[in-house]
């Protein structure tokens, strides 16, 4: 999506969020946001290309390959929004509270590029929350805001959710 979308919606005089600038942390960087902004969701982020590739999960992740997790892919935000924490002003887009709930690195199971414009992203992260194998599909295109499924492959890292709380109130054990 690009980065200026992300700087057209955004006041920089008013809110504390980063400017939009491409950027490379060398790294590639994960990060997953608890953002209470009009509805409380996650926002899902990996490291491509100097973005962040974005997607708000409603839910959540999950460590049950059983859940499939809604992800609505939102503009590309720049590395810099990674360490990201605050309130974004009432009135700004987005605005409520943002915390880094998760972050590590991811690495793509393939061509990521490819994955994602086909619609089908395979891939692992090594976060402190969330671990191991994940898959990104999306199953609807609509003027430009695509509707995906994040989901949890089957590995060691898996946790079902009849076995604990939602890992979005406690720490995986």
């Amino acid at each position: 999506m690009g980065l200026s979308s992300y700087n057209e919606k955004r006041d920089f005089k008013k809110t504390s969020e980063p400017a939009g600038k491409k950027a490379d942390s060398g790294r590639s960087i994960f990060v997953i946001q608890k953002h209470d902004a009009s509805h409380l969701h996650y926002d899902f982020r990996l490291e491509l290309d100097g973005t962040l590739k974005s997607w708000a999960v409603p839910k959540g992740p999950s460590l049950d390959p059983q859940m499939k997790r809604l992800a609505m892919e939102v503009e590309d935000h720049p590395i810099s929004y990674a360490d990201f924490e605050g309130r974004i002003p009432k009135g700004e887009y987005g605005g409520g509270q943002v915390i880094v709930w998760d972050q590590g690195t991811w690495t793509p199971t393939g061509n990521a590029r490819a994955g994602l414009k086909k619609g089908h992203l395979e891939f692992e992260l090594s976060g402190e929350k969330l671990q191991g194998k994940f898959t990104l599909v999306r199953i609807r295109e609509a003027r430009g805001r695509n509707q995906w499924l994040l989901m949890k492959r089957t590995d060691d890292f898996v946790q079902t959710e009849t076995a604990r709380l939602s890992i979005t109130l406690n720490r995986p054990e």
